[in-house]
């Protein structure tokens, strides 16, 4: 299967107004005003970030230039970047051609009209990277690198991807209708296209306060569902380890005794998915700019495990294929703060295929065959707003 068109940058039609930290005023209509992308091959990319956007007056330490008049920046950083934040290796991605880091200064404009999309939409058979079995085998790897003493939980992703007919932005925008998904928004550059229906944030700023909302524990939303979970203690424990780590980065960034937990494993619906939500909170130091921040919570502990290095290191060991947009961020940097969620539920278009991503976090009581079937029941609704069924709600 083959698209009768190339996929080109349009940004008009996929200006990100639906991220939660946009204004009011600028909501209805961005224009974009520049852009950078990279590919993250070394730490000081945080640094040239936090320099492009503190240009346009955006981020932490940003003063708003007089000839600028800017909303804020929509950015999309990918699992390599942050791999290569915390000096762990990272393999390349399937979806290759969407860059490292992105990112994308939008000022006001005029209203613009949503152009239709270009000819028939059709998804071809979803194709796995490894094999059911493949998939068991990484879980009782990590289960004896647990054993050994080299980690106490790690995460497990595997990757599906699909030829299209037709133009994938309208499929990726459905994301952002998915029920849950805070992040809900596309992104995308010149070969290459982002979806995203994210409901767990990474980190976000605002007035003073930094806070994270990792999302560990997954259950059916049924009432039988939201019982097992709750009484789980793998589920539990594999979420608290999540819990101290990001009381741990956030301790790297935040005045001394001011991190603390505000809600302990909640329960959220994404989906026709229970899953277990905490909310960790600090005062930030006034110090702190992007690099530094990103340098503490980034890549988040939910995708990739702890220790943090150890947990890539299996990672990178254990996953066939690259992670490439998923399990980054994505968000918005305004003047004075900003809010990126945790790429997690999100899709990636190239000239030739749909990507998708999905796994879970791996303890020493995991069940390899109830670890795949986590991954597939988080990937379902992905794959079925993409094909345009009716909601892209998970049924099973």
């Amino acid at each position: 299967m083959r698209r009768a068109d190339p996929l080109v940058a349009d940004t008009s039609l996929t200006v990100p107004t639906a991220l939660p930290g946009v204004s009011e005023g600028c909501r209805a209509h961005l224009s974009e005003v520049a852009r950078v992308e990279w590919r993250a091959t070394h730490a000081g990319w945080a640094g040239d970030l936090e320099a492009f956007l503190a240009g346009y007056g955006l981020g932490l330490t940003g003063t708003l230039r007089p000839d600028h008049t800017v909303c804020g920046a929509a950015v999309l950083l990918s699992a390599a970047a942050g791999a290569v934040l915390a000096g762990a290796p990272a393999r390349q991605s399937p979806a290759h051609v969407v860059p490292d880091v992105v990112a994308v200064v939008y000022g006001p404009g005029a209203a613009r009209a949503e152009a239709a999309p270009r000819g028939p939409w059709r998804v071809g058979a979803w194709e796995p990277s490894w094999s059911v079995a493949g998939h068991s085998a990484a879980v009782s790897a990590v289960r004896e690198a647990i054993g050994r003493g080299d980690v106490y939980q790690v995460n497990v992703v595997g990757h599906r991807s699909a030829p299209y007919l037709g133009d994938p932005v309208a499929a990726l925008r459905r994301l952002g209708s998915v029920p849950g998904a805070r992040y809900g928004g596309v992104l995308r550059g010149d070969g290459w296209a982002v979806g995203c229906a994210s409901p767990e944030t990474l980190v976000q700023v605002s007035g003073g306060t930094v806070r994270t909302r990792p999302i560990k524990g997954t259950r059916p939303a049924t009432v039988r569902g939201r019982t097992e979970l709750l009484s789980s203690p793998k589920e539990r424990a594999e979420h608290v380890m999540i819990v101290d780590l990001s009381r741990n980065d956030l301790g790297r960034v935040a005045r001394v005794g001011s991190v603390r937990v505000a809600e302990l494993f909640g329960v959220r619906e994404w989906a026709g998915l229970w899953q277990a939500e905490s909310d960790v909170v600090a005062d930030l130091r006034p110090d702190v700019g992007l690099a530094e921040l990103l340098a503490a919570v980034f890549p988040g502990g939910s995708v990739t495990g702890a220790p943090k290095l150890a947990a890539l290191d299996i990672v990178h060991a254990v996953e066939p294929v690259g992670r490439g947009p998923s399990m980054g961020a994505f968000g918005w940097v305004g003047p004075d703060g900003l809010d990126l969620g945790l790429t997690i539920r999100t899709a990636a278009a190239d000239a030739e295929r749909l990507h998708v991503w999905a796994g879970g976090g791996i303890t020493w009581g995991s069940d390899p065959d109830e670890e795949v079937a986590e991954a597939a029941s988080k990937a379902a609704p992905i794959a079925a707003a993409l094909s345009g069924a009716r909601g892209g709600r998970n049924r099973h």
